[in-house]
């Protein structure tokens, strides 16, 4: 697999590029509360749940490693972003398995 498919698999997709848009609505949200809001509270769950099946086993993984409570922003973002791009690719890779594209059909039309 080239670099140039798994970029088309996880954003050339229309399967991938609703779930990268939701999640990037998610993000802009709790963003905007965290900015302007007096007490964001708990806004960033919405966009670790956009991730969930993956980021919960990255967190849980996390969580018994470290073990001393809540993890860095950045590191907290860092998974975010990877966990997302993992599961638009995994996503797209269905998409395009279940249309046939990646079993060596040929595409008729």
């Amino acid at each position: 697999m080239t670099a140039r498919t798994l970029a088309r698999l996880t954003f050339a997709n229309p399967a991938s590029l609703i779930y990268l848009g939701l999640v990037g609505a998610a993000v802009a949200f709790a963003t905007a509360v965290t900015l302007f809001a007096p007490d964001p509270g708990f806004v960033w769950v919405l966009p670790a749940l956009c991730a969930f099946p993956l980021f919960l086993f990255v967190a849980l993984i996390h969580g018994a490693t470290l073990g001393d409570g809540q993890p860095a922003t950045w590191l907290f973002i860092t998974e975010l972003v990877l966990c997302v791009l993992i599961q638009s690719l995994v996503l797209g890779t269905i998409v395009e398995a279940s249309r046939g594209r990646l079993r060596g059909r040929p595409r008729t039309g």
